[in-house]
């Protein structure tokens, strides 16, 4: 079930992971988005920190995070629609501490199919994928599959074309104790202000690179063209 697009049961009877799931695509009908993030509910929680409010809002983003969704579950939601009517140059994805009951090669083949499916959808657009943070406060097997999911993810999609992974390096949460700080993840999971800063840092220098190169292209595009406008009333 891992790769299989699937949407949340709704055990409760809400509605409440569907609805935002239609709030979704009519947000990106409504708004040109330069940059898109999309996972569970560290993509969902980063919105409200500072750091994603001073550097990350203002290069037009549009936030598609969804508390506790594992991979088969964005995976359905780019299916049916998120990434249908935006063309933002560059996706951010961070998916897979959900995934309890599947093991790293699942979550890892999970992420995969996110990327293969996003990149079909958005061929022209850089994806970013992100590392999993480490989760508990203390040393616990879950940080364990975590590291090897990083581990695998880092091999595969090295030389990927349009895609960059973002290792989380342990020793960015983790202390030489081996003790998680509730300073940085105040739950152990989700990440406090402070967290977000260390989290969010090299995301946002990855997307100013991202971005910088797009400019680039862009201004060599237009450049050409205007060659080929000159040369072009030149013809006899």
């Amino acid at each position: 079930m891992h790769a299989v697009p699937v949407p949340v049961e709704d055990v409760v009877g809400d509605g409440r992971w569907m609805s935002q799931h239609q709030r979704f695509l009519i947000q990106a009908k409504g708004r040109e988005p330069e940059v898109v993030f999309i996972g569970d509910s560290i993509i969902q929680l980063m919105r409200f920190s500072s750091h994603y409010k001073s550097f990350l809002e203002p290069m037009h983003c549009l936030n598609f995070g969804i508390g506790s969704d594992q991979t088969q579950h964005v995976l359905w939601r780019i299916i049916n629609g998120e990434l249908d009517c935006v063309q933002p140059k560059v996706i951010v994805l961070e998916v897979g501490t959900n995934n309890h009951d599947h093991s790293a090669d699942q979550v890892v083949g999970g992420i995969m199919e996110i990327v293969r499916v996003t990149q079909d959808k958005q061929p022209s657009a850089q994806l970013i994928v992100m590392g999993i943070p480490p989760r508990g406060e203390k040393p616990n097997p879950v940080r364990e599959k975590i590291a090897t999911i990083n581990k695998d993810l880092l091999k595969k999609l090295s030389g990927t074309p349009n895609v960059t992974f973002i290792n989380i390096e342990p020793s960015m949460f983790i202390n030489e104790d081996g003790l998680i700080s509730h300073k940085d993840m105040y739950d152990y999971l989700h990440m406090t202000d402070d967290g977000y800063k260390k989290f969010c840092e090299p995301l946002q220098e990855e997307i100013q690179n991202l971005s910088q190169n797009f400019i680039k292209v862009e201004n060599i595009s237009q450049d050409m063209q205007s060659i080929n406008e000159v040369l072009a009333s030149d013809t006899p």
